[in-house]
């Protein structure tokens, strides 16, 4: 199978990239014009391309995939800019518009558990989606207008919806590498929040997995949520990495605010998931 990612350099494209490698495929990496690839990157076919202004044959220059694992999203993590809604929304959908109408059969893309809004509780795929923040609202939008693409262009469609990820490579302002980092500087405590917000978190190399499998299924999978399924506290996850590590590190939860754009709990369902995969 001839497979393109986009976003291959980042947190979540890393983790694709080593798992089709696992299985096998080597993939054509689409990257920005000025970003720097891993060297382990050069034993694949590498294509420079500017998505917000791709060239009028970008479907022939990727080499013509067969499967497009699309990661690639601009302007993270400040989820409350208008760039997501202003310009990341026309960019990407142009983008992928013009690669179904040249040829493109087969897509994954990413969205996120944010396209829920407030929702609480275990968030299926029935769920309507209510955004409240314009990461999640742009999301959501490029999910609706390729949905509606596929009525004027048949494609298979793979939406990916994301839950949260933790692993290597992640953003240094993310939990986990800070939490890391206080480690390694020897702070004797690290300050959190209260710790009592439920959530799904998931190891960024088991939803890589899920991805590539999802996207090298060959169907029109729709909405599918790539999650544990499994409601945890921040408290119990912070705990559980100091434990697994073996840090000493006192954990000082009440010091930071919840999160301004978050329920207090809501977690994924991941039955359509595990059907999916069953098959």
């Amino acid at each position: 199978m001839n497979v393109a990612v986009t976003g291959g350099t980042g947190f979540i494209g890393r983790h694709v990239v080593a798992e089709l490698e696992r299985r096998g495929v080597s993939p054509t990496i689409v990257c920005r014009p000025n970003s720097s690839a891993p060297a382990a990157f050069a034993r694949h076919t590498i294509v420079r391309m500017d998505l917000s202004a791709p060239p009028p044959d970008a479907f022939d220059v990727m080499h013509q995939p067969d499967t497009l694992i699309h990661l690639a999203w601009g302007g993270l993590p400040q989820y409350g800019s208008s760039h997501h809604v202003q310009t990341e929304l026309p960019a990407q959908y142009a983008f992928l518009k013009q690669l179904v109408e040249e040829g493109l059969g087969n897509c994954l893309v990413t969205g996120t558990c944010f396209e829920y809004g407030d929702a609480s509780g275990a968030l299926s795929e029935s769920l309507a989606t209510c955004p409240k923040n314009p990461y999640g609202v742009a999301k959501d939008s490029l999910r609706r207008q390729l949905e509606a693409l596929q009525r004027q262009a048949p494609f298979n469609l793979t939406w990916a919806r994301l839950f949260y990820l933790y692993g290597d490579g992640q953003a240094a302002g993310s939990l986990l590498p800070e939490l890391r980092r206080a480690v390694e500087r020897g702070d004797r405590d690290f300050g959190l929040s209260p710790g009592d917000q439920i959530r799904d978190y998931l190891p960024v190399e088991t939803a890589a997995a899920h991805l590539v499998s999802l996207a090298m299924s060959g169907r029109n999978n729709g909405v599918v949520n790539v999650c544990s399924g499994s409601p945890v506290s921040v408290r119990q996850l912070v705990e559980g990495w100091v434990e697994q590590y073996g840090w000493s590190i006192s954990l000082r939860f009440g010091e930071r605010p919840y999160s301004s754009y978050e329920p207090m709990a809501f977690w994924g369902d991941a039955s359509k998931l595990h059907h999916v995969l069953a098959d």
